[in-house]
């Protein structure tokens, strides 16, 4: 397993280094196809056979050099290489090659990375030059075929090579778009929670300083705590999202996100605000990932976020229920039930549906029992490939 690793991660430092150093990688190429050109120059040749000369060498290396360019103008590398190649047939005796290595690297390249023009004119133009070099060559229909599979197979290759990625860029796309929904969410819930918190404060704290001091000195309190907790919770995630460390070099410590058990400070800073809340547990309780306990946590957030904001309630009821397959979050007011259309057109509902659905769940916002109220309910199945082993 470790040399496996290894491995792998020799490979994925090769990618690295070959996309940051493309020039290098045709390089490559270039040395890598020169060799295989040097071959029939290297080994004895047969008597009869003319002798292999430096200047067929030196030809022959010229129809190499053009690849070193291939990125920046794979047609003007096609045509140069064919260009060099007519001028090897026609000037030179020289030792033939095996195989059309540089064009079938230049073809591939304009597959890979040119235009529907591009790739178009280089179609008509094969169909043109290879008959004439097997005509220059050999004359057999075996050569012909042979040469239009293997430049055909070059060109194919290159396609797959474009569509592949072309998926990876898009991936790419999607995977950030995601990301960037999901800080979003984060920040949202995080923000919309603590300013309520600290409007509700504020709001209350000119009112407590006349009548009971010693309440508006825990209203200011509250709004401090909420702040802290706030920006507590923003430092992490723009920790997360930061690659870089502290001044000293090392990495600098983050805490992790919100769970379960923080779920009690949470509803102790609601309460600061005046309102009633009321914790409850049901069922069993089974060990959830960590992934589920921030969602668990935000739904609450959100939902209380929107109880105080809108609801005008005195009690709200947070309820975790634990069965054998699923985890029920349900959020009751006994506020306004009418405040559900407020909701709706804001995000805090669409954020707490996206993060049950992340888990395969499901989420239901109403007016509560008998319609007085409001109620939010979310259900995450406890599959068990999300349970932890205690």
């Amino acid at each position: 397993m470790g040399i496996r690793g290894e491995l792998r991660g020799g490979w994925e430092r090769g990618r690295t280094l070959a996309a940051d150093h493309p020039l290098l990688v045709d390089i490559g190429v270039a040395l890598l196809v020169q060799g295989a050109m040097t071959m029939p120059f290297l080994v004895p040749r047969a008597p009869g056979l003319p002798p292999a000369t430096w200047a067929a060498y030196g030809l022959s290396t010229l129809t190499v050099v053009p690849l070193v360019w291939r990125r920046r103008a794979p047609l003007a590398v096609l045509f140069a290489m064919l260009a060099a190649n007519a001028l090897y047939r026609l000037t030179v005796d020289g030792p033939g090659q095996p195989l059309p290595y540089t064009g079938l690297v230049a073809v591939y390249t304009v597959a890979a990375l040119s235009g529907p023009r591009a790739r178009l004119l280089t179609g008509l133009v094969l169909m043109v030059a290879v008959p004439v070099g097997v005509w220059l060559n050999t004359r057999s229909a075996r050569e012909l075929t042979f040469s239009l599979f293997v430049f055909a197979a070059a060109y194919v290759f290159g396609r797959l090579t474009d569509a592949r990625q072309r998926a990876h860029r898009v991936e790419a796309e999607q995977a950030a778009a995601r990301e960037r929904a999901r800080i979003a969410r984060e920040m949202h819930d995080i923000l919309s929670h603590a300013v309520s918190l600290m409007i509700v404060q504020a709001e209350a704290g000119p009112v407590a300083v006349r009548a009971a001091p010693e309440r508006a000195e825990a209203a200011f309190d509250a709004i401090s705590a909420t702040g802290r907790d706030a920006m507590a919770q923003l430092r992490h995630m723009l920790g997360v999202l930061r690659d870089g460390g502290d001044d000293t070099g090392g990495t600098a410590p983050r805490e992790p996100q919100p769970g379960l058990a923080a779920l009690p400070g949470l509803l102790d800073r609601v309460r600061g605000s005046g309102l009633d809340v009321v914790y409850r547990i049901e069922g069993e309780v089974t060990p959830v990932a960590g992934d589920v306990e921030v969602t668990v946590f935000r739904v609450v957030q959100e939902a209380l976020t929107n109880v105080v904001k809108h609801a005008d309630a005195r009690t709200v009821t947070v309820r975790l229920s634990y069965s054998k397959h699923e985890l029920e979050v349900a959020v009751t007011d006994d506020g306004r039930a009418a405040h559900a259309v407020t909701r709706r057109g804001g995000h805090g509902l669409v954020g707490i549906r996206e993060r049950a659905a992340a888990h395969g769940g499901s989420a239901a916002a109403g007016p509560g029992t008998g319609g007085r109220g409001f109620e939010v309910r979310v259900r995450i199945p406890l599959s068990a490939a999300a349970e932890v082993r205690a």
